[in-house]
């Protein structure tokens, strides 16, 4: 089953009392296995969209379909590790099932074999996000929903922590749905990449990449990065 996606309105009310929109007619279909990014202007609603998709909002004039049964992972902005637990001990909570043979492999595969028993205080901030993508990826996510999970790093790490969850998102079959500011991280991960307005968010463009992730050439990449500045340029239909 597929993720659906269907949402007509989702507003908040700030301190005053005020009411305020926050996205309008957003709808997308991600089928099972496919990876979609959700770029826009910083307020116009990505991570708004995430949470209610996560389920973690449902006040809001829409409808979320996901497939059942469903097992979903979130990596939110901020690792959110448990600071009294190594990096093995944060990812067991999770998925206290894990074994022995899957948990090496998954902690090597993020650069991780080494740091098992450090704790989230001895993390730079790089490592720190490695363990909440191994901890996310350890319950096997049939849906993984990733929040901006490269914002505030350096780009040497940036880019290698993309390398490495493109390779473990391609060899798992999970839907992922990833939020995120950097376009070249966007366009190097999904399938699809949907382009907000400002806020109130609304979805201005479904742009499909026909090479996946990291077999993109430059020129590819970049034929995609022109594609979404142009999409932002969109005027918005009104009814």
């Amino acid at each position: 089953m597929r993720l659906e996606v269907s949402i007509r309105s989702k507003a908040y009310v700030d301190a005053s009392g005020r009411s305020h929109d926050a996205l309008r007619e957003v709808a997308f279909v991600l089928d099972k296995g496919r990876v979609a990014a959700i770029v826009g202007p910083s307020g116009c609603g990505k991570t708004t969209l995430l949470r209610i998709v996560a389920g973690l909002d449902r006040r809001f004039d829409g409808v979320v379909a996901l497939p059942s049964p469903c097992r979903l992972a979130v990596v939110f902005q901020e690792p959110r590790l448990l600071p009294w637990r190594s990096v093995e001990h944060n990812v067991r909570l999770a998925a206290p099932e894990i074994g022995a043979a899957e948990l090496d492999a998954l902690l090597a595969a993020l650069g991780l074999a080494d740091h098992r028993r450090r704790y989230p205080g001895e993390l730079s901030l790089g490592l720190a996000r490695r363990v909440a993508f191994a901890r996310a990826l350890a319950v096997q996510p049939d849906v993984l929903l990733l929040d901006e999970p490269f914002a505030s790093l350096d780009a040497a790490t940036a880019a290698g922590l993309i390398e490495e969850l493109a390779a473990l998102v391609e060899a798992r079959s999970m839907t992922t749905l990833l939020v995120t500011h950097d376009i070249d991280a966007a366009i190097r991960l999904a399938d699809m990449i949907f382009v907000l307005s400002a806020g109130p968010g609304r979805l201005l463009a479904q742009i499909p990449i026909p090479e996946p992730r990291i077999r993109l050439t430059s020129g590819a990449a970049a034929e995609i990065a022109a594609r979404i500045d142009a999409a932002r340029l969109k005027p918005i239909a009104t009814a």
